[in-house]
């Protein structure tokens, strides 16, 4: 008779057993080229400096053969200068490429901020943004009602109106009458047009504080989310520094603190500019800024600039901007990520001119808010 001899527990180090290397070393470098903007040279550098001080490769599969994979599998691309990557026997600094990521791989790393930022909240379901309101859509509400003109005839409910031409007319003298139709009723859905605003002064990476790299995973996030789940919407990205200028999602991952002040304006002013191109009724505006403006553009060009507590003068201009802005409907939500008790005060003042909305919050809840506040939105502004 076979005795169990085991006593006690054995502890090791988790390794997750289903991973191949190239998955174990992918998921790293993913974090990484989030953290260095887009750049592979330095991303690569701290994956050199990681490997040696954990031995995450082994001789059978080294960081070369994982370069090699991410170019074969399509997530890296070699851009050659002059001399087409041909160099001098012997010196290995002349051959090989410039490495940049491709489109692809701006599509995963996209993915993996949603994964990661909404990966609780997915299972709650697909997010169809239901408005409880019958009317044009792709959602059946299972209710059967006459048929009207205009309505599509995929949507007629065939068994049904076969059933009431029966009843109307008699199986010997068939005939199927416009009275006769029904159609299945759908939940109306609406669109919504969304601007999502990110801080890039150099408050942004201030006192040791890496706020920049939470802030541009929420925006990657966001713009997947509403790409792949919501199609119908729109989103547009701006940043804001000294200006404010659009950029495309594809940038997001390549997005950078300059040294600039924060012209709050000049943001808003871009954002409203976008949104009165929008056909939808529904338009919004999401802020995530860490700091106080502190920077306006005057008419002749110059910038007028305060660092100094809350400049009476720029704060008025953003109390105007948001007052214009619930003028047009258009709600402001801001994520306010400092937590200076005068700066609380100003976004409460300014979300109460806009009437809009406005968490005060750190990094780590950021994403999953913008979420939540944005299905409340799209919701709430239907009528």
């Amino acid at each position: 008779m076979a005795m169990n001899t085991r006593k006690g527990f054995r502890f090791a180090t988790y390794e997750a057993p289903d991973l191949t290397p190239f998955e174990k070393l992918f998921d790293i470098f993913q974090e990484l080229i989030t953290h260095t903007s887009g750049d592979v040279d330095e991303a690569l550098d701290w994956l050199r400096e990681l490997d040696k001080e954990y031995e995450l490769t082994d001789e059978n599969y080294t960081i070369d053969d994982f370069i090699e994979d991410l170019k074969a599998k399509g997530y890296l691309q070699e851009e050659f200068k002059d001399g087409g990557g041909e160099g001098t026997d012997g010196d290995e600094s002349t051959k090989g490429g410039d490495l940049s990521i491709t489109a692809k791989m701006e599509r995963i790393i996209r993915q993996r901020a949603l994964d990661q930022i909404f990966g609780k909240l997915k299972r709650n379901g697909a997010g169809n943004h239901k408005t409880g309101k019958s009317g044009q859509g792709d959602e059946h509400t299972g209710e059967l009602r006459e048929y009207r003109y205009g309505d599509g005839l995929d949507r007629i409910s065939m068994t049904e109106s076969i059933k009431n031409a029966q009843i109307s007319s008699g199986i010997g003298e068939f005939s199927l009458n416009e009275d006769d139709l029904v159609v299945e009723d759908t939940h109306y859905k609406a669109q919504m047009s969304t601007v999502l605003m990110i801080d890039i002064s150099h408050s942004m990476i201030l006192y040791g504080e890496d706020r920049i790299t939470p802030a541009k995973k929420v925006a990657m996030a966001l713009a997947e989310l509403i790409t792949t789940r919501y199609p119908k919407d729109t989103l547009d990205i701006l940043v804001f520094g000294n200006d404010a200028w659009p950029i495309p999602i594809k940038d997001l991952p390549y997005l950078k603190v300059g040294p600039y002040h924060t012209n709050t304006v000049a943001g808003l002013q871009l954002a409203m500019d976008m949104l009165r191109r929008k056909r939808n009724t529904n338009k919004q505006i999401f802020m995530i800024t860490d700091g106080k403006p502190s920077c306006l553009r005057m008419p002749d060009g110059s910038y007028y600039k305060n660092s100094v507590g809350l400049d009476d003068f720029i704060v008025e201009k953003c109390y105007n901007m948001a007052r214009q802005a619930r003028k047009h409907h258009i709600p402001i939500t801001t994520f306010m990520i400092a937590q200076d008790p005068y700066l609380m005060q100003f976004i409460r003042h300014f979300t109460e001119a806009n009437k809009g909305k406005a968490f005060f919050t750190g990094l780590k809840g950021l994403g999953e808010m913008i979420f939540e506040d944005y299905e409340a939105n799209r919701k709430k502004r239907l009528k």
